[in-house]
C-alpha cells in the first residue's frame, strides 16, 4: 500500500473494514478485533493512528517489531481456528505505521479461546449468541446447508405422494418402486428425507403437502402499485403466493404476466403480444429468488412493481463472498445446493452461474444491489417509460399509432358507415373492411389496458356466452379487474348484455369513433 493510499483511508476513519489503534492494548482485545474481521468480510488494523482523532502518531522502529510479533502470535495462539495474516510498514509524512490485514475467513465462525464469537457492525463489533447468527457462520464456510436440515416433528405423511412420483418419472423415467429399496431410504438417499425419517426443508419445498404450514416465511408478498413509490396505499393488485417452489414460480410469472404490458411489435391482430421485459429475464431472477433465498433469515421473498421499475427481493444478500461484479461474469456459490439441485431437474432453472449472463444478453436494464447490512440482494427491473407510462405513473399515447387510428375511422366511416354498428363481423371478418381495421381495433384500444380489452373483446365475440369468471381464469387477472374492463367495453358501446345476469350473453353491438381510458 502506498503512502497516498494510506493516508486517504485514515482521513476517511473507522470503518467496517478499517480499525486504528495507537499502541498495542492487550493480546484479548487484539484477538477480538482479528475475529471480528475474520467472520465478516477481512479488513485491517493500523498501528500508531489515534482511534479517536484519526491522527497520525507514528511508531519506532522496535515499537513496530514488539507489536508485529506481539498480533502474528496472537492470531496464532488466542485464535480459533488460527489467522494467518500478513503485516506491513507504511510510511506516511514522515512517520512510520504497521498496518495488519485480517482476511475474511473460508472456515467460519472464528472464536477467541473464551469461546466467543465477534463480527464487525459499523465501525464497531459485536458479540453473537443467536443460534441462526452462528449457524449463518457455518453457512457461509460452506460446513453447514440449511435446505439439507430437517424439520422436527414432520415425516413422510407431509409429503405429496403425486410430486414425488412426478419426479421421479420426469428425472429416472421409471417409477420409485423399480428402484427395489424401501421408499424411506430412496428418500433418504435423494435428500429428501434426512435422518430418523424427518423431512428436510428442501424436501418440504418441492414436494410437501403444504409447505408454509411448517415454513410461514417462505413466501412470495407480490404487489403491483400504482405509481413509483413503495410507500404508496393505493395498488392494482396484491397476492400472497405459497405451495411448492415449482407452484410458487408458476404462480409468479402469472403475477408478472398479469400486471405487466404485452406489446404487439408488429405482431398480428390475434396474437397476445411480447411481453414488455422479455420473458427469459423475469424467469431466470424469480427463480434466482426462489432458489438462493437464506432459510436462516425470517423475511419474505418480494416480488414488487412499480410503473417506472419491478423489484425483486431476496432475503439474504450474496453468498460465499460473492459480488456483484463477479456474478455478471458468471461465478456461482450455492447457498442452497439441494434446492439448486431439485430445481434444476424439475424447472427451467440451469445452475452452474450462466442465469445472469443470460439474463444480460438480453439487454434489459438491471441494477444487482447486495446489502449485507440488511441481508437482501435487490434485482431492479427497469421498464421503459415511453412504452407504459410516464415516470410520475401517467399514460402515453403513441401519436403515431393515434394518428393512424383517426384516419382508419374516418376512411370506415366514410366508404360504409354501417360497418361501425357491428364489431363482431369487425372482428370475424376483417378482410371486409376497408384499410386495416385490425390495427384500427388495436389502435382505438389505446393506453395500458389496450391490449387487455382488445382480447377480451375478442373473446366475447367468439362465445358471447363467456362469464367473468372465465375470462379472469383465461388472462390469468382478477375478477374485479375483467369486470373493469366489461364496463370499460358498455360504457364505450362495443358490447351490451343482453337478457339476465345469469342465463343471458353478450352481444358485441358496435365501435365508437373514439375512445380514451
Amino acid at each position: 500500500m502506498t503512502a497516498d493510499e494510506l493516508r486517504e483511508i485514515i482521513a476517511c476513519g473507522e470503518t467496517s473494514t478499517v480499525q486504528f489503534k495507537l499502541k498495542f492494548s492487550t493480546a484479548k482485545q487484539i484477538a477480538e478485533e482479528m475475529v471480528a474481521f475474520a467472520n465478516s468480510k477481512g479488513g485491517m488494523i493500523v498501528f500508531g493512528v489515534e482511534d479517536k482523532t484519526g491522527q497520525i502518531i507514528g511508531l519506532s522502529y522496535s515499537e513496530i517489531q514488539m507489536l508485529s510479533n506481539e498480533v502474528s502470535t496472537d492470531a496464532n495462539d488466542q485464535v480459533r481456528p488460527v489467522i494467518y495474516l500478513q503485516t506491513e510498514v507504511v510510511i506516511v509524512d514522515g512517520k512510520r505505521l504497521l498496518v495488519a490485514y485480517v482476511n475474511q475467513g473460508s472456515n467460519k465462525p472464528y472464536k477467541t479461546l473464551s469461546g466467543n464469537i465477534w463480527v464487525k457492525q459499523g465501525s464497531d463489533k459485536r458479540r453473537i449468541v443467536e443460534n441462526n447468527e452462528i449457524l449463518s457462520l457455518f453457512q457461509a464456510s460452506g460446513s453447514y446447508h440449511a435446505d439439507e436440515a430437517v424439520i422436527a416433528g414432520t415425516s413422510m405423511a407431509d409429503l405429496e405422494v403425486a410430486y414425488i412420483n412426478d419426479y421421479f418419472q420426469k428425472v429416472y423415467g421409471k417409477p420409485k418402486e423399480s428402484f427395489g429399496m424401501p421408499v424411506d431410504k430412496l428418500l433418504t438417499s435423494l435428500g429428501i428425507l434426512g435422518n430418523g425419517g424427518q423431512v428436510t426443508r428442501a424436501g418440504m419445498l418441492f414436494f410437501g403437502q403444504y409447505p408454509q404450514m411448517r415454513m410461514p416465511t417462505y413466501t412470495i408478498k407480490a404487489v403491483a402499485y400504482y405509481g413509483n413509490d413503495i410507500g404508496g396505499s393505493d395498488y392494482r393488485d396484491s397476492r400472497d403466493i405459497i405451495g411448492t417452489v415449482p407452484t410458487m414460480f408458476r404462480e409468479g410469472m402469472s403475477f408478472l404476466k398479469s400486471n405487466l404490458h404485452h406489446l404487439q411489435a408488429g405482431q398480428n391482430f390475434n396474437s397476445v403480444g411480447k411481453l414488455e421485459i422479455p420473458e427469459v429475464v423475469l424467469e431466470e431472477l424469480l427463480q434466482n429468488a426462489l432458489v438462493h433465498v437464506d432459510l436462516l433469515g425470517s423475511a419474505y421473498i418480494r416480488l414488487l412493481i412499480f410503473d417506472n421499475r419491478i423489484e425483486i427481493i431476496n432475503p439474504g444478500s450474496l453468498f460465499g463472498g460473492l459480488t456483484v461484479e463477479d456474478i455478471r461474469l458468471g461465478k456461482s456459490k450455492q447457498r442452497n445446493h439441494l434446492m439448486a439441485e431439485f430445481c434444476a431437474r424439475t424447472m427451467i432453472y440451469r445452475g452452474l452461474g450462466s442465469g445472469i449472463p443470460r439474463v444480460l444478453k438480453e439487454d434489459a436494464k438491471i441494477d444487482f444491489v447486495s446489502d449485507d447490512g440488511f441481508g437482501d440482494f435487490k434485482t431492479v427491473i427497469w421498464r421503459d417509460t415511453d412504452l407504459v407510462g410516464g415516470e410520475d405513473g401517467s399514460e402515453k399515447t403513441d401519436e403515431s399509432t393515434q394518428k393512424m387510428v383517426n384516419n382508419e375511422v374516418v376512411k370506415l366511416v366514410e366508404n360504409n358507415e354501417n360497418l361501425v354498428e357491428n364489431a363482431k363481423t369487425l372482428v370475424g371478418n376483417p378482410e371486409i373492411l376497408v384499410g386495416n381495421p385490425e390495427k384500427l381495433v388495436e389502435g382505438m384500444l389505446v393506453g395500458k389496458s389496450r391490449q387487455r380489452r382488445l382480447n377480451i373483446l375478442k373473446a366475447i365475440a367468439e362465445n358471447p356466452n363467456v362469464t367473468a369468471q372465465q375470462l379472469a381464469g383465461q388472462f390469468g387477472i382478477s375478477i374485479t379487474a375483467v369486470q373493469n374492463h366489461l364496463d370499460y367495453l358498455k360504457n364505450n358501446n362495443l358490447i351490451r348484455r343482453v337478457g339476465p345476469d345469469k342465463g343471458g350473453h353478450w352481444e358485441v353491438v358496435g365501435m365508437s369513433e373514439k375512445m380514451s381510458d
